[in-house]
């Protein structure tokens, strides 16, 4: 570590708000100066607000020169970058001995830099947001538990939902954009495959929607759960080869699943195609475009015909609560049916001003102890102060904040490309992140 206390943060958008706020609020204490960059220096220089230990600067990761130089001068280097750009920031940190901490998922591209990390003594700490991140810590906290007290593991299933909190829940939808608009309209594209019971399971894209799970958590409602990804490569992640079940999701309210499959069905969702004459269609023509042709039938009648959808039901009050039947121009020359769906979507699920957002999590660990069968449920319900530091914001990004404060003081033994799976990891972040509520709820319960 070099004798400097320079500390990179890259990209000012959403999810950074409370993990620049952390920085600067322990920079005098600790020595440290945070240099903030962003493709809008005006966004860098608002979130620095004029902070002495603070600096804004102009940031494109596509220039080579300038990339080199800022992370040549850095201690540590956070990436809050679009996960498609960490490896150009991850490789630099490498060649120039530079830790870099992340929330994003780690990728092939970084998972290859391990060796020459471990060389140059380099650690690039991934997966350090809410979900990848606080899921990890707290199942290795409860896992490594078990294990511990002689118990053995058989299933593990974790969902988590970024959702709106119950007192600004005030749509059809019972959903608000909390973090990156695009990602919610692109979710679910890969599938998802799970082991369940010993089997092995796999849902296509076009089925996702439409095989979710209720469960009910208390204070805050019901919900569903639908599964999220690849999660049989967490059996190994979590050192868990043996389970039995093995389930990732993601939570919605009640009824989003099947009113958002409709776009699934019909290929709105799809980015790999111009929509030609976007720019003059309006939205109502562009759900024709994808109906089969009925003369003198309806939009809305012809959609429910083909989708076997009730013409005064919930799927289509939700739908016209979006203006998707609307007269209006999309006016956006070639665009693809998912960037349309976004345009049409992201102002009316925007948080408002009073709104709040809330973190729902909740892991599932059945184990075997002294000849019983047992069940543990762990569950998180995290709300957010304001649309500024929401809690997605604080759960995302006060951990990366934590992780780099115990890098920079040396507190951890680690080089490579990491996960926050260890104990030296996961104990003390945990532990500051109840300082800040964000605490889970313990209940032993009856299989159902």
């Amino acid at each position: 570590m070099k004798d400097s206390k320079n500390v990179l943060v890259l990209g000012a958008g959403m999810s950074s708000s409370s993990l620049i706020k952390y920085l600067l609020d322990h920079a005098g204490e600790k020595g440290w100066r945070i240099i903030l960059g962003d493709i809008s220096r005006e966004m860098a220089e608002r979130k620095i607000a004029g902070h002495s230990r603070g600096e804004a600067v102009a940031f494109d990761v596509h220039d080579a020169a300038q990339r080199k130089e800022l992370i040549q001068r850095a201690d540590v280097v956070i990436s809050m970058l679009p996960s498609r750009m960490h490896y150009l920031v991850a490789n630099d940190c490498v060649d120039y001995s530079t830790h870099m901490v992340t929330a994003s998922y780690v990728s092939d591209q970084i998972r290859r830099l391990d060796e020459k990390a471990r060389r140059n003594g380099v650690l690039l700490l991934n997966e350090l947001g809410v979900d990848p991140g606080i899921d990890h810590m707290s199942a290795m906290q409860v896992i490594d538990r078990i294990q511990e007290e002689g118990g053995t593991l058989t299933g593990f299933e974790s969902s988590t939902g970024g959702l709106v909190a119950p007192d600004s829940d005030d749509n059809p939808w019972g959903y608000k954009f909390t973090w990156n608009p695009r990602n919610v309209v692109m979710a679910g594209q890969g599938g998802a495959r799970f082991l369940d019971h010993g089997w092995v399971k796999y849902i296509p894209y076009h089925q996702l929607f439409s095989r979710v799970e209720p469960v009910e958590i208390p204070e805050v409602g019901s919900f569903e759960i639908y599964p999220n990804r690849d999660s049989l490569k967490y059996m190994e992640i979590y050192g868990l080869n043996h389970v039995q079940t093995m389930f990732r999701g993601t939570m919605r309210r009640p009824g989003y699943a099947r009113a958002w499959d409709v776009f699934v069905q019909l290929g709105m969702t799809a980015d790999n195609h111009p929509v030609i004459g976007a720019d003059k269609l309006t939205f109502r023509e562009f759900v024709d475009a994808f109906l089969p042709h009925e003369n003198g039938m309806r939009v809305e009648d012809k959609l429910c015909h083909f989708l076997n959808l009730e013409r005064e039901g919930d799927v289509m009050n939700k739908l016209n609560w979006l203006g998707i039947f609307n007269d209006t121009p999309i006016g956006m020359p070639n665009a693809t049916p998912a960037q349309i769906l976004q345009s049409l979507i992201e102002p009316r699920w925007k948080m408002n001003q009073q709104d709040r957002d809330m973190i729902v999590m909740q892991h599932t660990f059945d184990y075997e102890i002294s000849s019983q069968s047992k069940r543990l449920q762990s569950t998180l319900v995290y709300k957010g102060s304001d649309p500024l530091h929401t809690a997605m914001s604080i759960t995302v990004g006060v951990p990366v904040a934590i992780a780099t404060r115990l890098l920079l003081e040396d507190q951890f033994d680690l080089t490579g490309v990491q996960r926050p799976l260890s104990k030296q990891v996961y104990e003390p972040v945990m532990g500051e992140l109840a300082d800040y509520g964000i605490r889970f709820r313990e209940e032993e319960v009856a299989f159902a």
